[in-house]
């Protein structure tokens, strides 16, 4: 048996966005997630405002990063490296993340793994419900991402299956959220009201669903401008919106799409089972919908528990230490902020003395 103490010890930064994460994993177990959010910044201006994010990331990083070595009673120095999102995601909030995480890894003489957002999202299963199965087929939902990927090492080859070409699914619960007048974010609001609303009283279109569309692409705009119009004739017409009809119908439209879509790339691909991840897969009704037809195809469901879904520091972390674990490349110094790193790239690997260096320096570590 393996003594737990052997597998690798990765702190993880998660900057992409809106969320200031930390988390500290030992192999695929979880020991610290702290999140710093400042969606409530937001919230007036009914989306995220990259300046705001970014300055929000730069006064929580560090208090952060202590509350998270606190909760998982580590010290920095028992790291065995540090892992960053370094796209995709906002520019300047990842900047930080980036730069912080340059900053703690060269204090502390460890390996600096710059990731992918997206992979990290896949991986971070890993701590829920044990080894990711490879090839693994994924179903990314998030505000800026609705994707399907096929996995065959999560740190090395992440296919892109299909993915959206206008909204995404998040941005769609975001906006019509705005035009209920429900607030931001959209996605969790609209699923409460949905739950008391009928999904079948408005038949709202389903997106590329045609016998001649794309299999595996999304496509939310159309369902999205369809519903803000229905919603603006009733109110012209002077009669009270079903707020809580529309919401069910437009929530059921969109998870629909998505678990069809899902489905059929896994039949398609002979995968067996189906993972789900991203902010939208805290949906309670996509979880559902999901569970029931992947259960009718005989397809094993895998999704974290909602907190999981986020973005968090804890799956940067997961896919740091499988980095560690499969003896990854380490990134280098002058690993950049890519706000549009392709999945394709489930790490961004340096060069060879970068990595020998870092080995080199902790001979003498700066961290006090």
């Amino acid at each position: 048996m393996t003594d737990s103490r052997d597998e690798p010890l990765v702190l993880g930064i998660e900057t992409s966005c809106d969320e200031t994460g930390v988390g500290i994993v030992r192999g695929t177990t979880l020991l610290a997630d702290a999140v710093a959010s400042s969606v409530d910044e937001h919230a007036r201006f009914g989306g995220v405002v990259p300046e705001v994010a970014s300055r929000a990331h730069l006064e929580a990083m560090v208090p952060t990063i202590d509350r998270a070595l606190k909760d998982a009673g580590v010290s920095a120095r028992d790291l065995d490296g540090i892992a960053v999102t370094a796209g995709p995601g906002l520019a300047g909030a990842l900047l930080v993340g980036v730069s912080a995480a340059k900053a703690y890894a060269y204090a502390l003489g460890k390996p600096l793994y710059g990731v992918n957002h997206l992979a990290s999202h896949i991986c971070v299963d890993q701590l829920e419900h044990g080894a990711l199965p490879e090839p693994t087929m994924a179903l990314l939902v998030s505000g800026g991402h609705s994707s399907l990927l096929l996995s065959s090492d999560i740190t090395s080859d992440v296919r892109p299956m299909g993915a959206t070409i206008d909204d995404a699914a998040g941005e769609a619960f975001d906006k019509i959220a705005r035009v209920l007048n429900l607030g931001f974010p959209g996605g969790p609001v609209i699923d409460r009201y949905a739950r008391e609303g009928d999904p079948d009283a408005i038949a709202f279109p389903r997106g590329l669903t045609g016998p001649r569309d794309p299999a595996y692409d999304f496509s939310f705009s159309g369902l999205k401008t369809a519903v803000a119009r229905w919603i603006e004739a009733k109110r012209a017409a002077g009669e009270e919106v079903p707020v809580r009809d529309v919401a069910a119908s437009f929530q059921e439209a969109v998870v629909d799409v998505l678990t069809r879509k899902a489905v059929r790339a896994c039949k398609d691909e002979g995968v067996d089972h189906l993972m789900i991840g991203g902010g939208v897969a805290a949906n309670s009704r996509l979880r559902a919908l999901a569970q029931e037809r992947c259960e009718a195809s005989g397809i094993r469901l895998r999704v974290p528990r909602p907190k999981l879904c986020t973005d968090n520091g804890a799956m940067v972390a997961a896919l740091g230490a499988e980095m560690v674990a499969r003896n990854r490349p380490a990134s280098s110094w002058d690993l950049p902020a890519d706000s549009s790193l392709p999945v394709t790239e489930p790490h961004v690997p340096g060069h060879r003395h970068d990595h020998d260096h870092v080995h080199e320096i902790s001979k003498e570590n700066l961290y006090s």
